[in-house]
């Protein structure tokens, strides 16, 4: 049977990213972490001096730089490779996180990140985390996630993940960071975050990993056990 892809959306620290991987490790499916390329453009924007406002630089820029993912053969997990290294820790420190949503919100970067999800993803085969991919980037996809929590829940996840990484950020600032970026996310005129129609709603506010990873497994089977009963053989991406 050929694969389906898998868009799982929603807020910032619902364990989107955690649940994705483990899903397509499960699956043997690619991973792809479609807000790790934003925090990309975020940081190589900001160490080459570009104001995101300068829209004809951060355009240029676009075309200059180079995203990719590499695997990790210790840890398993896609890191984020900018022009070929491996700058998977710094994309995830919070000065990132605090104008990511600020760079997400351009068109032309936009633009140019889902064209390259597509590509990513054009075969199947795929888990992709983020929050415009069951609206935006494949709408198309046999299984949509909507994920959402409590805010001060995802607030002490993402506390937790930064003092993993010796970063140590008062609660309260990360509760003003997730809210910032909620707004912002939910309201830019870009492909803004939303639940698509027929995406599948899980709060995890209550959630163990495992519970969500069984959550989204148990939508695929489902899923796969349908269209192999209706005889699909699969396609691809156009």
């Amino acid at each position: 049977m050929r694969k389906i892809v898998i868009a799982i959306d929603g807020y910032s620290s619902c364990g989107k990213s955690t649940t994705a991987k483990a899903v397509a490790a499960e699956l043997g499916y690619a991973y792809i972490d479609s807000g790790a390329m934003y925090r990309g453009v975020t940081l190589y924007l900001l160490e080459h001096g570009i104001s995101f406002d300068d829209l004809p630089r951060v355009e240029q820029a676009l075309h200059d730089m180079h995203i990719t993912f590499k695997r990790n053969r210790k840890t398993g997990r896609n890191e984020l490779c900018l022009d070929g290294v491996i700058r998977e820790d710094e994309i995830r420190q919070m000065r990132i996180s605090n104008l990511v949503s600020e760079v997400s919100v351009i068109p032309a970067v936009r633009h140019a990140m889902v064209r390259q999800q597509q590509r990513m993803g054009r075969k199947r085969g795929v888990v992709m985390d983020g929050r415009d991919i069951g609206t935006t980037v494949f709408p198309d996809a046999e299984v949509k996630i909507f994920m959402t929590a409590d805010v001060l829940t995802r607030a002490l996840r993402r506390q937790e993940e930064l003092a993993e990484k010796e970063e140590h950020v008062p609660v309260e600032d990360i509760v003003e960071n997730l809210r910032k970026r909620d707004h912002l996310d939910s309201t830019r005129a870009e492909s803004p975050l939303r639940r698509a129609a027929d995406a599948v709603l899980l709060d995890t506010t209550h959630m163990m990993i495992d519970e969500q990873v069984d959550f989204v497994l148990e939508r695929v089977s489902a899923m796969l056990f349908s269209l192999a009963a209706n005889g699909w053989q699969g396609s691809e991406q156009k």
